[in-house]
Parts: C-alpha cells; sequence; structure tokens
C-alpha cells in the first residue's frame, strides 16, 4: 500500500470510528443507573431505551434485572408500546394493570421471556431533545414514598440523559480528531488549520471543542512560558466556572 493510499484509508476510519472514542466506563455508569433504580424501586427490572439517530427506532442499549439479557439489544418502532407513547408524548406514565391498557406491546415482553404487571416510565432528555424512555418493571408499592416514583425516577433519567451525552460527545469529538488528523496528513497541512476547517462543518454541540483542539494544536508550537500561561487560564477559568456553580 503506497503513502497515498494509507492515508486514503486513514481518513475513511477516521470519519467511521466515532464509536470507538467512546469514553471507559460509560455503558458502566448506565448500567450503574438502572441497577441502582431498580433495587430503590424494589422492581424486578428497569431498562434503558434511546431513541435511533432517525428517531424511527427506541433501542434498548441497556437492562438489569429478569429478562435483561433478552431487552439487551432489542428494537422496536419509535411509536410502538409504552415505551413509544412516552418517547412520542414526552410525558411520563404509572400503569398498574397492563394487560389493560391499548397501548401494551405485550409480544414484545413476551419475546423477553418475561411478562411485567405493572410499569413505571419516564423520558430521559437533555435540554436539547428527547433521548429515550427509562422503565422500572413491576416496582414495590408497598414501600414508604412510593407515591413519590415518578419524580425520584425522573432524577435517575437526569442522570442517565447525563452520562448519554457526555459518551455521544465523546464520540463525535473523538471521530472528528481523527479525521482532522487524517485530513492534516492527506493535505499536508497544519492541524490546527485542519481543525478549523473541520469545525466550519460540525454539529454544533463540538465546534467549540472542535475550535479549542485546534487551539491546543497552536500551542504546542508556542513556547514553554506561553503554554504555561494558557494553562493557568484555562485553570482560573475552571476554578471560577465550578466556584459559580457550587455558590
Amino acid at each position: 500500500m503506497t503513502a497515498e493510499e494509507l492515508l486514503r484509508t486513514l481518513a475513511m476510519t477516521a470519519r467511521a470510528t466515532g464509536r470507538a472514542m467512546r469514553p471507559p466506563g460509560g455503558a458502566g455508569l448506565l448500567t450503574a443507573i438502572t441497577e441502582t433504580a431498580r433495587q430503590l424501586f424494589g422492581a424486578q427490572a428497569c431498562s434503558l431505551a434511546l431513541l435511533s439517530d432517525d428517531d424511527a427506532e427506541l433501542v434498548y442499549t441497556t437492562a438489569t434485572g429478569a429478562g435483561a439479557e433478552n431487552v439487551v439489544g432489542m428494537r422496536m418502532p419509535s411509536g410502538r408500546g409504552v415505551a413509544g407513547w412516552v418517547a412520542a408524548s414526552g410525558q411520563p406514565v404509572a400503569i398498574d394493570d397492563l394487560r389493560a391498557d391499548p397501548r401494551w406491546a405485550g409480544d414484545v415482553a413476551e419475546g423477553t421471556g418475561y411478562v411485567p404487571q405493572a410499569l413505571l416510565a419516564v423520558p430521559v432528555q437533555s435540554p436539547q431533545r428527547l433521548l429515550g424512555v427509562l422503565t422500572v418493571l413491576d416496582r414495590d408499592t408497598d414501600r414508604p414514598g412510593a407515591d413519590r416514583d415518578i419524580q425520584l425516577l425522573s432524577l435517575f433519567a437526569g442522570q442517565a440523559a447525563l452520562g448519554v451525552e457526555a459518551v455521544r460527545a465523546c464520540e463525535r469529538i473523538g471521530s472528528l480528531l481523527l479525521s482532522a488528523l487524517a485530513s492534516a496528513a492527506e493535505d499536508s497541512s497544519d492541524l490546527s488549520v485542519a481543525l478549523e476547517d473541520a469545525a466550519a462543518t460540525a454539529d454544533d454541540d463540538v465546534v467549540e471543542l472542535a475550535e479549542l483542539a485546534g487551539l491546543f494544536a497552536d500551542l504546542s508550537c508556542v513556547g514553554t512560558p506561553e503554554r504555561e500561561l494558557a494553562v493557568r487560564v484555562v485553570r482560573e477559568v475552571i476554578r471560577y466556572t465550578r466556584g459559580r456553580g457550587s455558590a
């Protein structure tokens, strides 16, 4: 393989490896959230379903408890079932008798090997969009405070949304950085210039990160005193931001 072919292969690989940039522990965090919710509610099972990129499907990425091994990886139309109703409406729901509810997709549940009688489901939502649905099956309604379970599960959904967004941001910025690196090598150009070009076409939520990466690439070419000054400035900005958040 020639150098030019190698660079083209690198460029294509870089543009397709977003998931390789997934931070370690991302999946573990979401599993911990569902398992903690399941135990807190005294439930038989808990699952997290995320909307596909085109919002056409709900993909069950995380599950704990009864039937979990058959739930993870399951896909269903985003408008189907109780989870589909929650995704479409953005509203939480509590159902005590699933068989009597017309929204219930009983055949899907039967395919998992566990058919619940009741569920509680809430939307998982970031400030920008609805990401998916967090569902608890057959929770213990006799425990103290069970009447506040929707509010409590919504707190878990908020934590899940933060985890999902962090994972996706890492995927996007990682893919963008690899693509910029490949472009710089292919065109024999500056990495900072390639990052600026990438930022110009990036999604809104990673533009600033791409610009920062370009600035750091520029900093790598300056002297030690200038780099130390930049580090001090960034450190002070972070310290100020954290202090303001805790005030």
